[in-house]
């Protein structure tokens, strides 16, 4: 008897802490606090089918126990049976049609909101001078990383997408090995990434994300994909338009922008010999290698997506990235070294305030 309350005192402490964590969302992560149309649109789906859903169960619930206290067995006795009510052609017709009813309510429109946000025509329409008019973005989702593209503008970054607020953003998604899924959670989404097609889908954002706690809104990658798909994180920087558009100029600027192997800077000749064959330092263009596009380092917020910020986790990640997001690809196949070899402490000090020293913002 005991140990079947301690299960109930367990399960109501666990209820009781769902109802209050279920308010502990924060704007620039939270589902139920969206800032974009989308997202805005998807609550207000969640909101009509938790309303059916709710009516349903107390409906049901009244129903089941009415029934129980008009005829419990102390009221009417030891034998009696209830009248048994059969081949009712009125209780049919209305247990069989208010279902129907309930399901259109909350199939029309979740139909009508799935072919408008998969509508992304507007992708392939051209000025007069036969330039797009739209704003498309190629996301790749690879381990453990997330690179964008933007093809219209000539530019390529990673880890950050920047965006402008007030405007139909455009999304490519495809992934470069595994299956992986981009999601935005206080923006909308989510989408699959796959490696043999393209999805296709569109994000409107709101408001500039500069306001938030952290400056940005929270990507997640929504779809297990190995053992650090748990730190596969990405971050979002809503922007004014002119704000965007300004830094789409700064990044088009950096074209050209390498490292070279003869630098007096150990730091950039460190990277030149050391980095380079995989992560470029120019915006404009494309990426030469596996590794993801380091041009706005210094801009970011998060190191590897979830480290903060700093020149000491970033010195650590470059002695180890394994220690941080087991299975990603800086490591030699067996998992016993960075595949740039070991560097001396000297090396790894320079190498990492050059690297933070990578910045169109500043």
């Amino acid at each position: 008897m005991m140990k079947g309350l301690k299960k109930w005192r367990l399960f109501s402490l666990l209820t009781v802490m769902m109802v209050f964590l279920s308010g502990c969302g924060e704007e620039y992560l939270s589902t139920l606090k969206p800032s974009g149309e989308v997202g805005k649109e998807q609550l207000n789906l969640l909101l009509l089918t938790t309303g059916i859903m709710t009516l349903v169960v107390v409906v049901v619930s009244v129903i089941y126990l009415l029934a129980f206290v008009k005829f419990r067995r102390s009221k009417v006795g030891e034998n009696v049976i209830p009248k048994q009510v059969e081949g009712s052609h009125t209780l049919e017709i209305i247990w069989t049609v208010i279902p129907i009813i309930l399901l259109l309510i909350i199939a029309v429109p979740v139909v009508t909101a799935t072919y408008k946000f998969a509508d992304v025509a507007a992708m392939d329409e051209v000025d007069e001078n036969g330039n797009k008019t739209a704003l498309t973005v190629n996301v790749t989702a690879k381990l453990y990383w997330w690179e964008f593209e933007y093809p219209n503008q000539g530019i390529i970054t990673a880890q950050e997408l920047v965006v402008p607020t007030g405007e139909k953003v455009y999304f490519n998604l495809k992934a470069a090995d595994v299956k992986h899924s981009f999601w935005i959670p206080a923006i909308g989404g989510k989408m699959d990434t796959n490696v043999e097609n393209v999805n296709k889908f569109y994000l409107v954002f709101d408001k500039e994300s500069e306001g938030l706690k952290d400056g940005v809104f929270y990507g997640k990658c929504a779809e297990l994909c190995g053992p650090s798909h748990a730190l596969m994180d990405f971050k979002v920087k809503s922007l004014s338009p002119d704000a965007f558009d300004a830094w789409v100029t700064s990044m088009q600027e950096t074209e050209g922008q390498t490292a070279d192997k003869e630098s007096s800077d150990l730091g950039e000749a460190t990277f030149a010999n050391s980095c380079l064959g995989c992560h470029a330092v120019s915006g404009s263009g494309s990426a030469p290698g596996m590794g993801p596009n380091l041009t706005t380092y210094g801009d970011r917020n998060r190191l590897a997506g979830f480290l903060d910020h700093t020149e000491e986790d970033l010195k650590a990640w470059i002695k180890d990235p394994a220690e941080f997001k087991p299975g990603n690809l800086m490591m030699n196949a067996d998992g016993t070294a960075p595949i740039y070899g070991n560097l001396s402490d000297e090396e790894i000090q320079a190498l990492a305030t050059y690297i933070m020293g990578l910045s169109v913002e500043k």
